[in-house]
Parts: C-alpha cells; structure tokens; sequence
C-alpha cells in the first residue's frame, strides 16, 4: 500500500510537470487550448470558436490611426479558431506576450509583427503630431469584422481595451501547411480585468494535380499560339514576394526555354486573386514579377530581355468567389513582346 502511494504521488509530480511550460506557458489542454499554441499560466479559458473553412484578415504592421485609417491586413484562408481568455491578476500584459514570443519561437514559429499601444509603436505617427496611445483605434481594427459576443462579459471584443493593447503575429510553415497566431491582449480596469484573444488559422497546401505542371515546350507552344502562357508554378506566401524553394522546378523550365531561344523578349506578369486592397494587390503583383525575374537573372538570363508588369486582381481569368476561382487568378503570366 506504501509503494502504491507513493507511484500515485510520483504519477502526479510527472503530470504537474507536464503541464507546466517553461516561461508561464501552460501546455495545451486537450480539446481546449490550441496544441502549438497553449496559454498563460493561471488564465481561464471563457470561449472557443472554429470554423472549418473562413477567411480573415490579421493586422501585419503600424498603421494610421487618425482619419478612418485601416490597417493593412494580411489575408488569409483556412481552419479558423478563436480562444477567449481571462489572464491572471497581477501579471502584466508585457510579460504575457514575452511568454508567447519564447513559446511560439521554441515551436518553430517566426513573428511578423509585434506591437503595443502604450508606446504607440502599433500606429504610424502622424506627421506634425505628437504620439498617440489610445488603445480604442487599436481595438475597433481588431475587432473588424466583428468577432463573436462570447465570454463572461458578453461584450464587443473592442470593450475590453480599456487602458493599453499588446498585439503579436507570428507565422509557422510545415510540410502540412501554414498556422498563424494572432494574440491581441487587452488591458482593462481591475473590476473586467485583461484579457488574450487569439485567433489561429491553419491553411493547407492547395492539392497538386489541380493544375498542370508547364515546361519549356508547353510554355513555347503557348507562346507561338497565343502570344502568351499562365504559370502556377510559382509559389509564394501569402502576401510575400519571395520564391518558394518548390518554385525552382518551374524556374528551371523558364530559363531553359530562354536559353533555347536567345531572340525571345518576355514580360513577366504578376496576377493576384480579388481579395484585399486594390492598391496593394497591384504592388505585391509587381514585386512578385520582379522576384521571378531576379530568379532568373540569378540564372544567367539577360534582364534586358524581361519587363515586369504588376496586373493586381484587374485581369481576372476565373470568379473570385470561390477557392478554386481565386486558385487560377493567382498566377504568373508570361507574355511575348
């Protein structure tokens, strides 16, 4: 009976001890907390909402606050989940998002924008003026579109930045596909209390086989017939300029055909789906032109033969309603010149 105890204690020290993350992260729970994710020691989890398919847009830099300014938002599709929770007392926001910084960088994560409102770096300064640090310009672009009315309170997600926000982004990418975490803590008076609403999207690879594979001679054809070719081979990060390394193969085949015809002259074209800022979409679609013909200059091609053209979402060739529209507007085009 005496050994029996004593496993019995023994088995309750190993699970305390996994529970408990370095640093004040505690592990994830279960069917509750996000497994990559988790939460601050001590706090309570009031609300959970997924969706298995949803799209949304998460703050990525500084932006405007005066004027109806709108952040820039980096959008996304995917696994959609939000976690409301209660934090602790006596513990300050800034040490809760320290705790989530270190977690989420040991897993592998890399952040893309971290920001705080108390020392105005979540907004661009205002030419003329001073900064400002009210956390209520902060909140109503967080909470738009509206997140769900869930939690003790019962309140707009906004209410709950009272005194100062903290705001992280971070990005993991997998053979599986890409999660991102956004974590916004509100801080409150003592009565309400602070607050971390995270919201994770989890957004797979699109399935191959869907679009063929172009190589040099489909591209020549495709030339020769039509004066121009779409490529998906071509691969980005959402809202990112740079290739990804599973673009080389299509790369390879680009610099081949120009090599086999030394008198062709080609503009690269960018195309984006119809999600997101027009202004912005015509920008990432000329950087992206530029990213490919820089490949390929890297390659040994002769810039002179290349132009670059940053379409946006204006040339659609599919609807933009569905996936699998937005899937064949999301291109690089190569058009003779």
């Amino acid at each position: 009976m005496h050994h029996d105890a004593r496993a019995m204690r023994l088995a309750m020290m190993a699970l305390s001890a996994a529970l408990w993350l370095p640093g004040g992260l505690r592990a994830a729970e279960p069917g509750k907390d996000h497994p990559l994710v988790g939460r601050y020691e001590g706090s309570v989890l009031e609300a959970v909402r997924s969706n298995a398919f949803d799209e949304v847009g998460l703050i990525q830099k500084p932006f405007q606050n005066w004027g109806g300014g709108k952040p820039e938002l980096l959008r996304l599709e995917g696994k959609v989940t939000l976690y409301y929770y209660q934090l602790p007392a006596g513990r300050s926001t800034l040490e809760v998002l320290r705790n989530y910084e270190s977690s989420l960088k040991s897993k592998g994560f890399e952040v893309l924008f971290s920001c705080g409102t108390a020392n105005a770096s979540c907004y661009q300064q205002r030419p003329g003026s001073g900064d400002t640090t009210t956390p209520y310009d902060f909140a109503l672009a967080f909470d738009d579109p509206e997140w769900p009315r869930l939690g003790k309170r019962g309140d707009y997600v906004r209410n709950y930045f009272g005194v100062s926000a903290r705001y992280l982004l971070a990005r993991k990418t997998t053979d599986s596909g890409t999660v991102h975490a956004s974590i916004a803590l509100a801080e409150h008076n003592p009565e309400v209390g602070n607050h971390a609403f995270v919201r994770v999207v989890e957004s797979k690879p699109m399935e191959s086989g869907r679009i063929v594979f172009v190589d040099a001679g489909a591209m020549q054809r495709g030339l020769a017939e039509q004066g121009r070719i779409n490529l998906y081979g071509l691969h980005f990060d959402t809202d990112r300029d740079a290739l990804r390394a599973e673009s080389q193969p299509t790369l390879d085949e680009m610099a081949k055909l120009l090599r086999a015809n030394p008198q062709l002259r080609l503009q690269v074209v960018g195309h984006t789906d119809g999600q997101g800022n027009e202004a912005h979409n015509k920008d990432l679609s000329q950087r992206r032109s530029v990213a490919v013909i820089a490949a390929l200059v890297k390659a040994g091609i002769d810039p002179r033969r290349l132009g670059t053209r940053g379409a946006g979402a204006t040339e659609p060739i599919a609807p933009n309603d569905s996936e699998a529209g937005r899937a064949k507007n999301r291109r690089v085009e190569l058009v003779r010149l």
